[in-house]
């Protein structure tokens, strides 16, 4: 069972809860996981700046950060994902991609760090992106953003 649950700075445009379920429905049932229970937070630069200064002693801008909140061993996840929607516009217009996927790719990556995955090297950080591509191919991000939805 899933239980996901989202909030996001008023300031900054929401996604849609259909949406970004879609997406973790995907990442979670491809990686055989059966058991979550994610928030997701969409903020701005500052407030994940001020979380990866405090939590990883950093001071630098950062699109997406994710906290595990158990044990990696155990068959549930539980986390929390934070995603700067600014950045995530900043890096549509770097890589030349539209802004719903860019955060359906961030929503995704957070998603594969409470898993277990990570990118700390050039070998897995282009796993992950090879994995986020294939989950990118097989969901519609063109809807995160869709009032209709």
């Amino acid at each position: 069972m899933f239980n996901i649950t989202f909030d996001c700075d008023p300031s900054q445009k929401a996604p849609n809860q259909k949406g970004i379920l879609e997406i973790l429905e995907k990442v979670l049932s491809i990686n055989k996981i059966k058991n979550a229970e994610i928030s997701y937070i969409f903020g701005d630069d500052q407030l994940l700046l001020e979380l990866k200064n405090k939590f990883f002693k950093k001071n630098h801008f950062t699109d997406v950060i994710a906290f595990r909140l158990n044990n990696y061993e155990e068959s549930i996840v539980e986390g929390e994902v934070y995603i700067s929607l600014p950045r995530a516009k900043e890096n549509a217009k770097l890589f030349n991609q539209p802004y719903e996927k860019e955060v359906a790719r961030l929503i995704i990556h957070g998603c594969l760090h409470l898993i277990g995955y990570s990118d700390s090297t050039n070998k897995e950080k282009h796993k992950m992106t090879e994995l986020e591509n294939n989950i990118l191919k097989k969901v519609n991000w063109l809807k995160l953003f869709n009032e209709n939805e």
